[in-house]
């Protein structure tokens, strides 16, 4: 099974910016979509956006504007610029990859990553 690992986390101020990042440890058919999830304390998991190898993408409703996905390193390197970050966006972001992209049901997503925490403070 394909391993990822995030970074980039952690705290900023409402407006701020940061960058995450998500380590495959091969790219292969397994992790032809890819994409972020999160999830606040309370809610239920969230699909913020996903990118396939031929670089379609998708965003969540919530971020479109603000967030941008990309992919590189042959593919097996995920990104997720967030600008204009809002308290709303504050919950742990986590990395997802499978054979290919369709919408945000977590189910259909067979990798995760640990985690990686976002908090934005007003």
């Amino acid at each position: 099974q394909v391993q990822l690992v995030e970074s980039g986390g952690g705290s900023v101020q409402a407006g701020g910016s940061l960058r995450l990042s998500c380590a495959a440890s091969r790219y292969t058919s397994s992790t032809y979509c890819m994409g972020w999830f999160r999830q606040a304390p309370g809610e239920e998991r969230e699909g913020v956006a996903t990118i396939d190898g031929g670089g379609s993408t998708t965003y969540a409703d919530s971020v479109a504007g603000r967030f941008t996905i990309s992919r590189a390193n042959a593919k097996s390197t995920l990104y997720l610029q967030m600008n204009s970050l809002k308290p709303e966006d504050t919950a742990m972001y986590y990395c997802v990859a499978d054979f290919f992209c369709s919408d945000f049901d977590p189910t259909r997503f067979r990798s995760w990553g640990q985690g990686t925490q976002v908090t934005v403070s007003s």
